[in-house]
């Protein structure tokens, strides 16, 4: 992240904007995508966000890349909101470290939809067999309907860790 930022029009597509942005396109309830004013309004009236006052018009600025060094708090909050490390943000993390918490983001949002999150569930306990065997029928079901075998943005492990999420917690239902 570059430092002294805050005013640089060529800084669109900043680490920190594309972030952001990911994380507004894909982090949020069934239906619609949060706003701004949502966003904001929730960190700044929010005592587990640290008392941080965030502004629409200044998360809007981080968005589109006007202003890229935001304050330590206003990371934090952003990052507690998003339920993302903030080395995330900051982009303190590695490529696949990076890499690792999409995926993770995008497996939260696969398990919004009630019958993605039906057919997981049901396949807990079953021996490892068994759940080969349900992966093994789901791809044919994707080959057959001319889908990809991997769901976008999955890295082709099919794997679950059980932590929950980037931060080892959930995200709370927040609309």
């Amino acid at each position: 992240m570059a430092a002294g930022g805050d005013g640089s029009p060529d800084a669109a597509g900043s680490p920190l904007a594309d972030r952001l942005n990911y994380l507004f396109t894909t982090m949020h309830p069934p239906g619609a995508p949060y706003t701004n004013a949502y966003v904001a309004e929730e960190i700044s009236g929010g005592e587990e966000y640290g008392g941080v006052s965030l502004t629409e018009q200044y998360l809007s600025m981080l968005r589109n890349g006007r202003r890229t060094n935001p304050s330590p708090d206003v990371l934090r909050g952003l990052a507690k909101f998003f339920a993302v490390p903030v080395g995330y943000l900051l982009g303190d993390l590695s490529p696949s470290q990076a890499e690792r918490v999409e995926e993770e983001v995008r497996f939260l949002v696969a398990m919004r939809d009630k019958r993605v999150r039906s057919i997981a569930l049901r396949s807990v306990g079953l021996p490892p067999e068994v759940q080969d065997s349900l992966t093994t029928i789901i791809s044919q079901f994707r080959q057959q309907m001319n889908l990809p075998p991997e769901p976008p943005g999955t890295n082709g492990a099919g794997e679950a860790d059980g932590s929950g999420g980037p931060d080892g917690g959930a995200t709370n239902g927040r609309r």
